[in-house]
């Protein structure tokens, strides 16, 4: 373990030491640092495949999804109806609380407290409240409202900071600041809110799905039943039927619907478990407190000497292995995710492909980026077993995709010389150079979401944070499981402030995330 402790150490290190550089390195200093620590990071991880016979088990996988069994699930309408009312409401109400937020968020505790609750996965948030809440819809629809009201509310407040609005300018003396907001500002970001907002939702259906893996009724719970049982017919269905979700979402979540939407919403959500208030104040008064301090029949010094190592065996045993996982895989994951984005976004654009071409491709990162990390690496577990290899293709193709999918958008608008170059002199002296500084600034906010999956993965099996979070919720071990997402929520602020703060000094976009 002294090895790759030293060798993060350097990486956080050689990271913050930037700070300090009077001349900050080019995008292409900074690109080829990465490239050189995600290397380094390789030496240390955990690639093995431990399954005994993976091509067997790939070919039925492979035989299963070209033979998909629509009637293999049950009530399958159900199934997608619950899945989009969890999606529905949770998103409505993180709309609705960051909305609110967002006109307080220069607030130094607001904005905090934000960052704080974005940097938890949702799933994170679910297993937190099924100690409090038990297996009920409430759960589910507060796991996504929680983390997606603050990032709304940073994305919200970052929009509405930005517009100036040439109204303001010709506005009456002593206009209110109430008319001033619903009259003049907020027309002018509405259509960015609101496409925003229609993304979030398409994130939110993911994220209902991927609860489905803790016991929710949504689509992922019958993936991960199909999956265990071999059954993958109805896996392939199942995942086409989401797909078909996801890409029909522009015929049927209409503006003039929408009001039935969220009205319909929380009655389709179904049934679970009642709410025992003695549960929730159990949690908040014992449950969460660290064992040591909840035996009062020790003396006060016996007590602390007691929490002291308590804690120190966690943070050594446990938290610091977790970090140091999570922080290898982010780094190859991060890596990769940039190098097959520049694989793959010349599939989409016009300037490499005719309209044929760019269909294909257009189907190709649509399945991928509509694909959650979490299920897709799931389904490479079952091919390889538990180690690093089945998170680094999961995330590098899931975010490789959505950022392909902008940046080949992204190259369309752009104006070609009538004596351009073909071929890839096109692509590496025309396009590349006119595209990276966009593609450098998705990437590093990619970063934090990256790093977030990462720590989730671990219930899956792969020693990262989430592993130790899992095990310590399995074990009813509470207090462990909420200090050690604590921990993962600070490792995911300081990788989102690094983030901000190489686009701040690249001069790379920042506001990125309305795109």
């Amino acid at each position: 373990m002294r090895l790759p402790t030293a060798y993060c150490a350097a990486i956080l290190i050689f990271f913050t030491r930037l700070k300090s550089l009077s001349t900050f390195p080019t995008a292409r200093t900074v690109s080829l640092g990465f490239v050189v620590v995600a290397v380094g990071c390789l030496v240390f991880a955990d690639l093995s495949i431990t399954t005994l016979d993976p091509w067997t088990e790939m070919k039925r996988m492979g035989m299963g999804f070209v033979t998909p069994n629509f009637f293999a699930v049950t009530n399958i309408g159900k199934v997608m109806i619950q899945t989009i009312a969890f999606a529905m409401c949770g998103v409505a109400l993180g709309a609705f609380f960051g909305f609110f937020l967002a006109q307080v968020f220069h607030i130094a505790l607001v904005r905090w407290s934000c960052a704080f609750v974005r940097a938890i996965h949702e799933l994170f948030w679910a297993l937190i409240l099924l100690q409090i809440l038990g297996l009920t819809p409430l759960t589910g629809v507060l796991a996504i409202a929680i983390p997606y009201a603050g990032i709304c509310a940073k994305v919200y407040a970052e929009t509405l900071e930005e517009s100036q609005p040439a109204v303001l300018q010709v506005l009456p003396a002593g206009s209110g600041i109430v008319s001033i907001f619903f009259f003049a500002r907020l027309p002018d970001v509405w259509v960015h809110i609101k496409n925003y907002t229609s993304y979030r939702f398409e994130c939110g259906l993911r994220s209902s799905a991927v609860l489905g893996f803790i016991g929710l009724p949504t689509m992922g719970f019958y993936l991960e039943t199909a999956f265990s049982e071999g059954n993958y017919s109805e896996a392939a269905a199942l995942l086409l039927l989401f797909y078909g979700l996801i890409a029909s979402l522009r015929f049927w979540l209409k503006p003039r619907l929408l009001g039935f939407y969220l009205v319909a919403a929380p009655f389709l959500l179904g049934e679970g478990a009642s709410i025992r208030f003695d549960n929730v104040i159990r949690f908040f008064t014992s449950d969460i407190v660290p064992a040591p301090l909840r035996d009062h029949d020790l003396a006060l010094t016996q007590t602390w000497s007691s929490f002291a190592d308590w804690l120190q065996m966690l943070l050594i045993d446990q938290a610091l292995p977790g970090i140091i996982a999570t922080l290898l895989l982010t780094q190859i994951a991060l890596v990769c995710t940039g190098f097959l984005t520049l694989a793959l976004f010349p599939l989409i654009s016009d300037k490499f492909f005719g309209k044929l071409g760019r269909t294909i491709g257009q189907l190709l990162l649509i399945v991928l980026r509509s694909t959650p990390e979490f299920i897709l690496a799931y389904i490479f577990l079952q091919l390889w077993g538990p180690s690093m290899l089945p998170a680094i293709v999961a995330l590098s193709l899931h975010n490789g995709a959505i950022i392909a999918h902008l940046i080949g958008r992204y190259s369309q608008s752009l104006v070609l010389r009538a004596d351009s170059p073909k071929g890839f002199n096109l692509y590496g002296y025309e396009i590349l150079p006119r595209v990276y500084g966009q593609f450098l600034a998705f990437l590093f906010y990619r970063w934090e979401v990256i790093m977030r999956e990462t720590a989730i993965l671990g219930i899956l099996g792969i020693a990262t944070l989430g592993f130790f979070i899992d095990s310590a919720m399995a074990d009813i071990r509470l207090d462990r499981a909420i200090l050690l997402i604590l921990i993962t929520a600070i490792l995911n602020i300081f990788i989102d402030s690094l983030s901000r703060y190489f686009r701040s000094h690249l001069r790379l976009s920042q506001q990125i995330e309305s795109s």
